[in-house]
C-alpha cells in the first residue's frame, strides 16, 4: 500500500480547523483478522506503526480533540473534547486557591509571630518591674522582722502552699484547670522542690559567710549555668551576638553593684570554698528553672497542643519544696544562729513580732503591712517570671530578672521609708547600666535557634 497524505477539514463548528494525517512511506500491515471478526464490526482495520496528527490553524479554545467513531462504514473524524476547557479552568482555579492560601498561612504565621514577641516583650516588663519591687520589699519588710529573717523565709515558703493550692481549686473548678493537667507525672516536680530547697540551703550557708557586695558579682554565674543547661537538656544552639549579649549582661551587673566595693577584697577573705558554694546554689536555681521549662515542653507534647497551667507547675512545685525544707529545717536553723531545740520559741516570737501584737511588738513597726506586701509582690514575681518562661526561654527569664538588678540599686537611692538615709549610687552604675543595655540589645538581635 503506497503512502498517502489526505487533508480532513472539519466542520464549521471547529473555528478553521485543519487536521492533516501524514503516515510514513513504509508498508503498512495488515492484520489477520479472526473470522468472526466481520459479525463484530466491518471494515478494514489499518495498523501503521506510526500516524501523526498535526492541527493546522487554531484549535479552538479547548485546545484538545479526540477520536469520534461514527456509524459501520462512516468517516471518523476527530471532535473537540468538550472537558478539556473545563480541566483547564478547574487546574487554574486550584493554583490559585493554592497561592492565596499559602499568602493567608504566611500572613497568619507573620501576624503570630509578632503577637508572640509582643507578648513576650510586655511580660518581660512586668518580670523586671516585680523583680524591682521584690527586691525594694525584701528589705523592707526586714526592717519590722529584722531578728526573725528566717520566719519571714518560711512563713513565704509555707505560705505559698495554702495560696496556691487555693487558687489552683477555684481554677479546677472552673474549668481551667483540666484532669489531664492533674495527672501529669509527679516525679518532675519532686525534682522541682528538690532543687529549690537545696538551692536555698546552700545559699543560706554561703551568704552567712560572704559580704553582701560579693554575693551579686557571684550571682551573674547563674545566667552561664542557664546557657549550659539549655544547650545540654533542651539542644538550645546559641548565636554569637547572643553570647556576647550575656556576657555583656553579666559583666553590667557586676560593674553597676560592685563598683566602689570590697566585693573582690571580700572574695578573698572568705575563700574558694564558699565562693564555690556559692555558685553551686545557683546552680541548683539554675537547673530549677531549666527543668521548669522541660516540664512545659513535655506538657505540650502530654496534651496534645495544649499547656499546662501555672498553678499546676507552682503548686506542686512550692509543696516538695516545703517538704523538702521541713526535712533541712535543723541544718536550716543553725545557719540562721538558731538552735533546732529554740525553734519553736523563736517561730512563736516571730509570728508575735509579724502580727504587731503583744509584749515582743516593739521594733516591728511597719508589721504586718511590709511583709504580707513583700509576700504578695514575691507570689506575683514568681508568677510573673514562671509565665516569661513558659511563653520564652529560662535564658530570657533569666535577663529579665538580672535586668532588674540595676534599676533596685537605683531605687535604693531614693528616700524610701523605713530605710533612713539613702544609700549613694556606686561609682561605675552608669557605665555598668550602659554596657548591661547593650547586652539586652544584643541579645535581642536574633531569635535564638533551638533544636526541639
Amino acid at each position: 500500500m503506497t503512502s498517502y497524505c489526505r487533508r480532513l477539514t472539519a466542520g464549521a463548528g471547529s473555528s478553521d480547523l485543519s487536521i492533516r494525517l501524514r503516515q510514513p512511506s513504509r508498508a503498512a500491515k495488515i492484520s489477520r483478522l479472526p473470522r468472526n471478526y466481520a459479525n463484530q464490526r466491518q471494515g478494514i482495520v489499518l495498523r501503521s506503526r506510526r500516524c501523526l496528527v498535526e492541527a493546522v490553524g487554531a484549535v479552538g479554545a479547548s485546545g484538545a480533540w479526540e477520536r469520534s467513531d461514527g456509524a459501520d462504514g462512516e468517516e471518523k473524524v476527530l471532535v473537540p473534547r468538550s472537558y478539556a476547557v473545563g480541566d483547564l479552568a478547574e487546574k487554574r482555579g486550584t493554583d490559585e486557591r493554592t497561592v492565596e492560601e499559602e499568602e493567608e498561612n504566611g500572613n497568619r504565621e507573620r501576624k503570630k509571630s509578632r503577637d508572640r514577641t509582643i507578648k513576650v516583650v510586655v511580660a518581660a516588663a512586668v518580670t523586671v518591674v516585680m523583680g524591682v519591687g521584690n527586691r525594694v520589699l525584701y528589705k523592707l519588710a526586714l526592717v519590722p522582722l529584722k531578728q526573725y529573717p528566717f520566719f519571714l523565709a518560711q512563713l513565704a515558703t509555707f505560705g505559698y502552699v495554702v495560696v496556691y493550692f487555693s487558687v489552683l481549686y477555684l481554677r479546677y473548678k472552673a474549668g481551667i484547670v483540666t484532669d489531664e493537667m492533674l495527672s501529669m507525672p509527679k516525679a518532675p516536680f519532686v525534682a522541682v522542690g528538690l532543687l529549690e530547697a537545696l538551692g536555698a540551703a546552700t545559699g543560706m550557708a554561703a551568704g552567712a559567710i560572704l559580704s553582701g557586695a560579693s554575693i551579686p558579682v557571684l550571682s551573674q554565674s547563674f545566667l552561664v549555668w542557664q546557657i549550659l543547661l539549655s544547650t545540654i537538656f533542651l539542644g538550645r544552639r546559641y548565636k554569637v551576638n547572643q553570647l556576647l549579649g550575656c556576657f555583656l549582661v553579666a559583666v553590667g551587673v557586676i560593674i553597676t553593684v560592685a563598683s566602689g566595693s570590697s566585693a573582690g577584697h571580700s572574695l578573698q577573705e572568705a575563700g574558694i570554698f564558699w565562693s564555690l558554694l556559692m555558685m553551686v546554689s545557683f546552680l541548683f536555681q539554675a537547673a530549677d528553672t531549666v527543668l521548669k521549662e522541660v516540664i512545659f515542653l513535655d506538657a505540650a507534647r502530654r496534651l496534645k497542643g495544649g499547656s499546662v497551667d501555672l498553678f499546676v507547675v507552682n503548686s506542686y512545685g512550692s509543696a516538695f519544696q516545703a517538704f523538702f525544707i521541713c526535712l533541712l529545717l535543723p541544718f536550716l536553723s543553725k545557719l540562721w544562729g538558731v538552735p533546732f531545740s529554740q525553734l519553736p520559741n523563736y517561730l512563736k516570737d516571730g509570728a508575735a513580732c509579724f502580727l504587731n501584737i503583744g509584749t515582743l511588738s516593739s521594733g516591728c513597726d511597719g508589721a504586718p503591712l511590709l511583709p504580707l506586701l513583700f509576700i504578695a509582690v514575691n507570689m506575683g514575681y514568681n508568677i510573673s517570671l514562671l509565665y516569661l518562661l513558659k511563653i520564652s526561654s529560662a535564658v530570657v527569664s533569666c535577663l529579665a530578672s538580672t535586668f532588674s538588678v540595676p534599676i533596685s540599686v537605683f531605687v535604693f537611692t531614693l528616700p524610701l521609708p523605713y530605710l533612713g538615709v539613702a544609700s549613694s549610687l556606686p561609682t561605675g552604675f552608669v557605665a555598668g547600666a550602659i554596657i548591661l543595655v547593650m547586652g539586652l540589645l544584643i541579645y535581642a538581635w536574633t531569635p535564638s535557634v533551638s533544636a526541639r
